[in-house]
């Protein structure tokens, strides 16, 4: 009865996890991985073959987590920065993913774009026209990164799967 529990919590957080990498409040691949960890240490899931989760797999699944984490918030930055915007506008853009958090949902998402907008503007020295680019820039960052969680969590929940049934 208990393993079955812990299977439930385990596809939870996965589920929740794969959620949150569309719903900008929720950190999808931390979560995802919580499932990972509750399966291995309390679920002792095995897969088909009735191998158990390894340790290394979920090192590995936690190392890729805080990549996918840390690239979330810095690629919209680069982007910025690649699609022409100055340092400013790429400041703008990390700025304006923090600032975002706290108008969760639609400001992390238009947050970066706004926030390279803005600086190009005011500290950069560019028009407006010219600063669209930039900000457009920081959105595709933002898609970019949300692909990633989306990935990384949907193969964790694949994973949660294989070692719970």
């Amino acid at each position: 009865m208990l393993a079955y529990v812990i299977i439930g919590i385990a596809i939870f957080c996965g589920v929740v996890g794969l959620i949150g990498c569309v719903l900008p409040v929720v950190p999808g691949p931390p979560i995802s991985w919580l499932g990972m960890m509750v399966l291995y240490f309390w679920g002792r899931g095995t897969d088909s073959a009735g191998d158990t989760m390894s340790s290394r797999l979920l090192i590995i699944w936690l190392i890729i987590t805080a990549v996918v984490t840390v690239l979330d918030y810095t690629v919209p930055s680069y982007l910025t920065k690649v699609s022409g915007g100055s340092k400013y506008a790429s400041r703008g853009a990390l700025a304006g993913v923090l600032v975002g958090l706290f108008f969760a949902p639609i400001g992390i998402i238009i947050g970066p774009m706004i926030g390279a907008f803005v600086c190009e503007v005011a500290f950069g020295g560019k028009s407006a026209g010219k600063s669209i680019v930039p900000a457009l820039g920081a959105f595709a960052g933002f898609l970019c990164g949300t692909l990633l969680k989306l990935i990384a969590s949907g193969m964790m929940l694949y994973y949660i799967f294989v070692y719970s049934f």
